[in-house]
Order: C-alpha cells, then sequence, then structure tokens
C-alpha cells in the first residue's frame, strides 16, 4: 500500500500490552534498538497483531523534541 510518510522503519513485535483503552506494541528493528507505539485497543485486535510478526512503524510527526539532563 503506496504511503505519504518518507519515515518507516521495518521491524518484528516482540511484545503487546493491552489496556481498557490503549494498547503498548513493542517492536525491534533490525538494528536490535526497540521502539514502542502506542495504539488504540481496538486497533490491535482489527489488525490482528501479535507477537513475533512482522510490522513497519511509520512515523508522522509535526514536531520533536529535544531534552537534556
Amino acid at each position: 500500500m503506496p504511503i505519504s510518510a518518507s519515515n518507516h522503519l521495518k521491524g518484528t513485535i516482540r511484545k503487546i500490552v493491552k489496556g481498557t483503552v490503549s494498547a503498548e506494541v513493542r517492536i525491534e528493528l533490525a538494528s536490535g534498538e526497540m521502539l514502542t507505539a502506542v495504539i488504540t485497543t481496538s486497533s490491535v485486535e482489527r489488525m490482528n497483531l501479535k507477537e513475533g510478526q512482522s510490522a513497519n512503524a511509520v512515523i508522522k510527526a509535526t514536531s520533536v523534541m529535544l531534552e537534556t539532563e
């Protein structure tokens, strides 16, 4: 499926933690780094997401904030 976002990272779903409304989906990237996406629980169910499944993280942000210690 074509998509306009240019920032997409391929990975494998390693953990899904479902809550009542939202869910955390942890994806391991090829580099070994972990990325966490927070999506609705209904999206996890509608997309039939499972641990061990391949997935693409698509990042589309209008701003990025940085903080130093």
